[in-house]
């Protein structure tokens, strides 16, 4: 059993496909950054093993996002299609 962080060079792969999400305006939500989140695309607190943080985001304006699950977007937090060349 370890207690120290463990060192990660890249996320997990929190899923295969995009989650179409909708936000409210003015909302904060929480991307997960890790991938090891069970509530894709969002932070479930996962991430406290690794050296991953989630990424702050609040809505401007209410309507469906694209969010990214693969975590290799590099649009963070919404998908670039990245997943496709997994």
């Amino acid at each position: 059993h370890r207690n120290e962080v463990e060192s990660l060079s890249e996320p997990e792969i929190g899923g295969r496909e995009p989650e179409d999400v909708e936000v409210a305006a003015g909302e904060t939500y929480w991307w997960c950054r890790c991938g090891r989140s069970q509530t894709q695309p969002f932070c479930d607190g996962s991430h406290k093993v690794t050296d991953f943080t989630p990424l702050e985001w609040t809505a401007k304006r209410a309507g469906p996002r694209n969010f990214c699950t693969c975590k290799r977007t590099k649009t963070p937090p919404f998908c670039d299609n990245s997943h496709l060349k997994l």
